[in-house]
């Protein structure tokens, strides 16, 4: 039972890795387009000051802040997407006509019932509605893309294979999955009507429990958000602050808007307003991947035997260089996460305090990534509105307690971490080159097959053989796989050949670590099984 709960949340953080990829560069591109409309910097820069630059940015800004109202069809398409087995692109066809019905269902219904409030009541953003698509319904927000994501899929994943024949065979397959659904979607919204607003008032209890809680509460979550990282379900910790009510919500030119990440870039395309709301403290979680992880670096590297140093910096370097610039902090977690899990643990809470001190400080930059992220967003708005020197000067404070906790723990309890590993023993992070120096024939045949482009079939086999591999799919770092039999995969070709930097088992789940490059990784993976992302 406990294996099939853990399967299914796998499936699902993988699913809402779709939408979660992609609205971050909505965030970047109206964070660009304030760049150009911000007057602070047009008086500072005078080259802006001129029709084409401002009307760019408006426009630019101006086309992407809607994508925030309408939230919960991008998570209905994505999970659909996402979860679907086969057919994906139809079953992606299908969440939009399912999320279309539903609302007009509801709005309908609502209408019949003289449960409409309105529009003066509407646009107070205390009525519990809102206008979706512009038709007036309940304010479900995201959930309601990730209810009709998961009902879409499921119907979608039973009925797509149902065929008839004769006369009858035209309404087999999709069609048969869209009939179904009709019904299924209309009584959906029918019983959504009565029971949402009794899962709203605890909804909001809970994000009242959890303000409450004050900066306990937001210890917890910055602390929890890197513990699951060996999981992979990090990021259904942060999700719902960043995009529903647990977040908060602010009203922004006349819009209401829900979560801590909606709110900031409501904010970046309205130059109207003044210091960011204090959500934004949700999506603070840049201080360790900036700063704190290159203490640990630091610390790693002058706690290395002598003799290993030069190679330790060989691997640290480019390690930090990733987490600082981008954010990808899994290559150096990964280099201690199991060998010390002490460290893991410190790392984690020392995160989480990292936010506590920025909400002591009343920081408002905008942080959750890496520094290209940090100076896009933060620099324009300006230091009335965000205090980001603050956020600088945190940082580095932290970077110090970084280092002199990881170098203390790490010489008292002699971990093995990166340049420290007993004679005769690798470290965890190495070059292939490195690798084929000092290892046999057959894996330097492995190692040159790499370096001509066969990756793909090194990866494959060392995951048990095509045969072996049910799904691929991946995120910002990993690649994530669903195999049939995981006790027959080699992760030290993994990591000695093809270079990833950390691979994670967890039932039939196998998560394999390979950074920015990923991408390319899945792709080269993909063609080699040839499958594309339809099937």
């Amino acid at each position: 039972m406990k294996a099939k709960v853990m399967d299914a949340m796998q499936r699902f953080s993988k699913a809402m890795f779709i939408p979660i990829l992609i609205l971050p560069i909505a965030g970047i591109l109206i964070a660009l387009g304030n760049v150009f409309t911000n007057q602070k910097l047009i008086e500072s820069v005078p080259f802006l000051d001129n029709p084409f630059f401002t009307g760019f940015g408006t426009i630019l800004s101006g086309s992407l802040v809607p994508i925030l109202g309408n939230l919960g069809l991008i998570f209905c398409v994505g999970i659909t997407l996402g979860l679907a087995k086969k057919e994906k692109a139809t079953a992606a066809f299908t969440a939009v006509l399912s999320y279309l019905v539903f609302v007009n269902a509801m709005n309908k219904f609502m209408q019949l019932r003289g449960l409409l409030v309105d529009g003066k009541a509407l646009a107070g953003g205390g009525s519990g509605q809102t206008l979706v698509l512009g038709v007036q319904v309940l304010d479900m927000g995201v959930f309601l893309g990730i209810i009709l994501g998961l009902v879409t899929v499921y119907i979608h994943n039973k009925f797509i294979d149902t065929e008839f024949k004769g006369a009858m065979q035209i309404y087999g397959g999709s069609r048969f999955v869209f009939i179904v659904l009709i019904p299924t979607v209309i009584l959906l919204s029918v019983s959504l009507t009565y029971i949402w607003p009794f899962v709203q008032d605890g909804i909001n209890a809970l994000g009242t429990l959890i303000h409450r809680s004050g900066n306990f509460g937001l210890f917890l979550y910055g602390a929890l958000e890197r513990l699951l990282i060996p999981t992979g379900l990090h990021h259904l910790v942060y999700t719902p602050f960043l995009y529903t009510s647990l977040g908060g919500t602010a009203e922004i030119g006349g819009h209401i808007y829900q979560g801590a990440r909606n709110i900031y870039y409501a904010e970046l395309a309205n130059p109207s307003s003044h210091l960011l709301d204090k959500s934004v403290i949700w999506d603070a979680r840049g201080i360790s991947k900036m700063f704190g992880l290159l203490g640990a670096c630091l610390a790693m590297y002058h706690t290395a035997k002598p003799e290993n140093k030069a190679k330790a910096k060989a691997i640290l370097i480019p390690a930090a260089v990733t987490s600082l610039i981008a954010g990808v902090t899994e290559p150096i977690e990964f280099s201690f996460m199991f060998v010390a899990p002490l460290l893991f643990v410190v790392h984690a809470g020392l995160s989480g305090l990292s936010m506590v001190v920025l909400n002591l400080l009343n920081v408002r930059a905008i942080g959750p990534n890496g520094m290209i992220d940090f100076l896009l967003y933060n620099l324009p708005l300006g230091i009335g509105r965000t205090r980001w020197p603050l956020y600088i000067l945190t940082g580095l404070v932290f970077f110090a307690i970084y280092y002199a906790v990881f170098r203390f723990l790490i010489v008292k309890f002699n971990f093995k971490t990166i340049g420290r590993e007993d004679e005769g023993q690798e470290t965890k992070l190495y070059s292939k080159k490195e690798y084929n120096e000092k290892k046999g024939s057959a894996k330097k045949q492995a190692g040159a097959a790499v370096e001509d482009g066969g990756i793909a079939s090194v990866i494959v086999n060392a995951l048990g053989g095509p045969s072996n591999i049910d799904t691929v799919t991946n995120c910002y770092t990993r690649l994530r796989l669903t195999l049939e039999n995981p006790e027959l995969v080699d992760e030290g070709v993994l990591k000695n050949v093809t270079g990833a930097s950390g691979v994670i088992k967890k039932d039939h789940n196998v998560h394999v670590v390979y950074g920015l490059q990923v991408t390319s990784v899945r792709k080269a993976v993909d063609q080699y099984l040839g499958r594309n992302n339809e099937e």
